[in-house]
């Protein structure tokens, strides 16, 4: 998804801000999938495209609440909520004064104006990276559904309990036993996205390949695990360096915002993963793999 298209989902919530609108609806006329839309919209601009209609919509009722004389139950059903109460809670959060308040002089109210993205020139910084090309690639894994809306949410730890879930009921050792030792590397699997899906995939798994334990692989199927398989597809690999996944989310944030926009490649519908390396290098938290294709116009 490039900056432009951005512009473009900023530029339809706004011709649409008091119709019933989702970020689905969004995704839609941008002809994204709603997982990489959600995905790619929030670590460009650093919250979730609701959020950004729910944030817009609060700001214009309070400044038509100021100058109209539009009811408290009007505007709340005009800007997308389902009652009064529910549209005054809201709208207290948000600004820290009640929708009878904002009528009188002197309310204190937040504005949130719309969004412009612009391309600003930073000098020096450097993002290290390596391209590697990939035939077809198989995994076996625990593999869970998860809700788009979890993306860049820092409130959200649902992957991470997933992980420490799998470590307390022991699904990750009986893993890496189907390996050798000095390849017991453990990948973090996310599902290509997918047209108008509200969910996504991540499993936790190994490779498989002539060194695998292929009877092994055989009987944890039998127990409930996956077999993921991937396309052929060319990589951009990221190492993600320090103590906590706060990096992974880093690495993303970059590669929208810088690597896409200077390079002329373009995220493909693959599976992208972080590998997490048996005996990696000092510092090294994982390796962000992210399927990329050339986009057209290069």
């Amino acid at each position: 998804m490039s900056i432009q298209w951005i512009q473009q989902a900023i530029n339809y919530m706004e011709l649409h801000m008091c119709e019933d609108i989702h970020y689905e609806d969004v995704a839609r006329h941008v002809h994204m999938s709603n997982y990489n839309f959600h995905r790619t919209f929030s670590f460009v601009t650093g919250m979730t495209a609701n959020e950004y209609i729910r944030s817009r919509r609060l700001t214009l009722a309070a400044q038509e609440l100021q100058t109209t004389d539009i009811s408290v139950i009007d505007a709340a059903f005009k800007y997308g909520y389902e009652s009064p109460e529910s549209f005054s809670k809201a709208f207290s959060r948000f600004h820290g004064s009640t929708p009878k308040q904002a009528k009188l002089n002197g309310a204190r109210l937040h504005l949130f104006n719309p969004l412009l993205i612009k391309i600003i020139l930073e000098g020096g910084s450097v993002m290290d990276y390596r391209m590697e090309h990939k035939k077809q690639q198989q995994f076996v894994a625990m593999v869970r559904d998860f809700p788009n809306e979890i993306i860049n949410d820092d409130d959200d730890h649902s992957v991470s309990d997933f992980w420490a879930e799998c470590y307390k009921r022991d699904l990750i050792e009986p893993m890496r036993q189907l390996r050798a030792d000095g390849k017991k590397d453990l990948y973090g699997l996310c599902s290509p996205a997918r047209d108008n899906e509200t969910h996504f995939k991540y499993g936790i798994g190994v490779f498989i390949d002539e060194d695998t334990d292929m009877a092994g692989v055989q009987r944890l199927l039998e127990k409930g695990y996956t077999k993921w398989k991937t396309e052929p597809a060319d990589y951009a690999v990221f190492q993600c360096m320090g103590a906590d996944g706060d990096c992974i989310s880093e690495t993303w944030s970059k590669f929208y915002k810088e690597f896409l926009p200077q390079t002329g490649y373009e995220q493909t519908d693959e599976t992208d993963y972080e590998i997490y390396y048996e005996k990696g290098e000092s510092g090294l938290f994982c390796e962000l793999w992210i399927p990329v294709g050339r986009t057209a116009s290069v």
